[in-house]
């Protein structure tokens, strides 16, 4: 079986570019199940007023649907830049086999698409992170934990 690797990359890249012309951000993704693309993600960021919606995000979601299933092992990611901390968990969370990237997240850094700052947040502990973080009414939040815990035909993820 040929190894289409660059293929699946060059098409990620080629969807950054032209998402440009698009309203959207500089980046592209493509999930390839089976040797074969099973879904694309742009940056839609600005054009869907949707902060989460980052290339990876929007390809991760397509991919699922697409698979009827939130598991998505057995696939991997070309993606136009190395992943940011959200997508990097996204792609966790999916369970995606392999990550390939083209720009790194300091050539994004150069053109103003920093995450630094995020990766510097997570190490520090809760009450020294720039954004306030309370906790609240834990007794009374337990209790969902409690029943997830007890149900016995759950779904796990």
């Amino acid at each position: 079986m040929k190894n289409h690797d660059n293929e699946f990359m060059r098409e990620a890249i080629r969807l950054s570019v032209e998402n440009i012309g698009n309203n959207g951000g500089p980046f592209g993704a493509v999930i390839v199940k089976d040797n074969a693309i099973i879904a694309r993600g742009t940056n839609r960021v600005t054009s869907s007023i949707d902060p989460t919606a980052h290339a990876e995000i929007v390809a991760i979601r397509e991919a699922a649907t697409k698979l009827n299933n939130f598991d998505l092992s057995g696939c991997a990611i070309y993606t136009s830049c190395e992943p940011c901390p959200m997508c990097l968990s996204a792609i966790y969370w999916a369970r995606i086999d392999r990550v390939f990237y083209g720009n790194t997240k300091d050539d994004a850094k150069k053109i103003g698409f920093d995450d630094s700052f995020i990766y510097d947040e997570i190490k520090l502990p809760i009450e020294k992170r720039t954004i306030t973080t309370t906790q609240l009414l834990r007794d009374e939040a337990i209790e969902g934990f409690r029943k997830w815990e007890e149900l016995e035909d759950k779904t796990e993820y």
